[in-house]
């Protein structure tokens, strides 16, 4: 299950980049949906590895790092968007 965690939570990343730079910059309306999508897949494994906090110590610290980094770049697309 490790081998599995690890390529959900790189998929999660890259959809949200993909879908944060496509929204932003190329002007893809659809491009935000790639980005909720991955969101879900990376918060998907986060919760995952919150229940089994003594297995995965080390990745759930930077997994609630990241998520606070994902979460306010994410408002600050929505704040400039509009």
């Amino acid at each position: 299950m490790k081998k599995y965690l690890r390529y959900i939570e790189h998929t999660g990343v890259i959809l949200m980049l993909i879908g944060c730079v496509g929204y932003r910059f190329l002007h893809w309306s659809w491009a935000i949906w790639i980005c909720i999508v991955g969101l879900i897949l990376f918060l998907g494994q986060v919760i995952f590895k919150a229940f089994n906090w003594k297995t995965y110590n080390k990745e759930n610290k930077q997994n609630l790092i990241m998520m606070v980094v994902s979460i306010i770049f994410l408002w600050l697309l929505i704040i400039y968007v509009k």
